[in-house]
């Protein structure tokens, strides 16, 4: 697969000259609640019943981005990933699909999730994605995907397309 030529052929990825900013089909953005007493508070991260079993965890990982750094944008080929902004931090959240048949295709969301506005989001294979910290604080995000880091024992490639080290110009985060 070619990464992009100016004219596209059959088994190639094509990018669109332009984005649109629309929603994108398969992403769910889903605000979390919170369930507050005198202890505190507790907030349902996800539910079996809530996910597709295509989108049902095989690990979880928590990671930690400074303030003023991004993320991605990256994809996955098989990955579904059920991510989960609820603080600290604020991120701003981008995501382009790039799926060839996809109705959305050329679509372009733009999100800001975090302390402020706590939710799961899930990215189905083929979007590319990408997050940033626009907070003044380190942020934690939370992710819950299908499928194992370089599979069972560590034993597969990676399940990733790097756009910020191949074509970053390709995805305008603004």
């Amino acid at each position: 697969m070619s990464l992009l030529s100016a004219a596209c052929t059959a088994g190639e990825l094509c990018l669109p000259e332009a984005w649109t900013d629309a929603p994108i089909q398969q992403v769910e953005l889903v605000p979390l609640q919170f369930h507050r007493d005198q202890r505190g508070w507790l907030a349902e991260l996800f539910r079996r019943d809530e996910l597709p079993p295509c989108c049902w965890p095989a690990m979880g990982y928590v990671s930690q981005t400074e303030p003023g750094v991004a993320r991605g944008p990256h994809q996955h080929t098989h990955q579904t990933d059920v991510f989960v902004f609820l603080g600290p931090g604020e991120f701003q959240v981008v995501l382009w699909d790039v799926r060839p048949g996809s109705a959305s295709r050329g679509h372009r969301m733009r999100l800001h999730l975090g302390a402020s506005q706590p939710a799961r989001l899930v990215v189905p294979p083929g979007v590319v994605h990408g997050y940033r910290n626009v907070g003044r604080e380190p942020g934690w995000v939370l992710n819950f995907p299908n499928q194992l880091y370089r599979g069972w024992n560590r034993q597969q490639p990676v399940d990733e397309l790097r756009w910020e080290q191949l074509r970053p110009e390709a995805f305008p985060w603004d």
